[in-house]
């Protein structure tokens, strides 16, 4: 038996908890970490990251088969769950820690990357231009342990119902044929 490949997307797009929620539902996807990147000061902390200052962004590591799930697949639930039109916000959570963006792994990315914000921008979809940024990928910095599985571990807190529950709602609805078995 031969070993799975896997490959691995960076995506920011608001609050990780949200994206990893999502994202951990999926058939083919192996693992997601959130993180902190794009930013200027090495090993930032969750609080530094929160002030805006440090650069960086919010966002998850996706490691996917790409076998069983494609990395457009990811992007097309990318852009389903959060607003790639608004600059430096999701929602009322406003910053630079909470822009869209697509960091890459290869030219492959990029190419599929470019590609679905021309498809969604000549679709109309959303009625305002689309602010993703679409950049190499640059230092991945893991989240503290108490962010990972938020969602899953506190379910009833407030931001959970409030944000992260829609979100998982509508990916649940809009990509079932793509959710675990399980």
């Amino acid at each position: 038996m031969t070993a799975m490949a896997t490959e691995t997307a960076t995506l920011a797009g608001g609050c990780f908890w949200c994206l990893e929620a999502v994202y951990e539902l999926l058939r083919g996807v192996t693992s997601v970490q959130s993180g902190y990147i794009g930013g200027h000061v090495p090993d930032p902390s969750y609080e530094a990251v929160c002030t805006g200052r440090t650069g960086h962004a919010e966002a998850v590591q996706i490691a996917f088969d790409p076998e069983a799930i494609s990395f457009r697949d990811l992007l097309d639930i990318f852009f389903t769950i959060h607003d790639p039109t608004t600059l430096n916000q999701q929602g009322a959570d406003v910053g630079t820690q909470y822009r869209s963006a697509i960091f890459t792994h290869s030219d492959e990315q990029r190419a599929s990357a470019e590609a679905a914000i021309a498809a969604l921008t000549k679709e109309g979809r959303w009625g305002e231009p689309i602010v993703t940024e679409v950049a190499p990928l640059t230092v991945f910095y893991p989240a503290e342990e108490y962010h990972a599985q938020y969602y899953r571990l506190n379910p009833q807190q407030g931001y959970c119902r409030v944000v992260i529950a829609p979100k998982v709602a509508k990916a649940r609805a809009k990509f079932f044929d793509k959710l675990h078995a399980d």
